[in-house]
């Protein structure tokens, strides 16, 4: 699946140490198969639990993904829009739950 990022998640992304960078890039190909599962059949899909991916509570169309649960939690947060006629994943933002503010 491609994937497309926004402003904030590139700036949040510089400010993430290469660690946790090495450890949200571990999960990319389990976590890109899987949105090909759920693509395929949203109603009937069911993501991996390792993933541990969920709507976002009060933010339509928004889905969170925690890819670290080590001190600070690494969550990553997106959605799915449509580019160029294609259905396209975008991530929003990516860090600890601040990004929750602002997802």
């Amino acid at each position: 699946m491609k994937w497309v990022d926004t402003p904030t998640f590139s700036g949040d992304w510089r400010r993430l140490s290469n660690a946790y960078r090495e450890m949200f890039l571990q999960v990319i190909p389990d976590f890109s198969e899987a949105c090909g599962g759920f693509v395929a059949d949203p109603a009937l899909f069911q993501w991996p639990q390792r993933l541990r991916v969920s709507r976002l509570q009060g933010a339509h169309g928004v889905w969170e993904m925690t890819w670290s649960f080590a001190g600070p939690d690494g969550i990553a947060t997106f959605d799915f829009i449509q580019l160029e006629g294609e259905l396209v994943l975008r991530w929003r933002r990516i860090g600890g739950h601040a990004i929750f503010r602002k997802p």
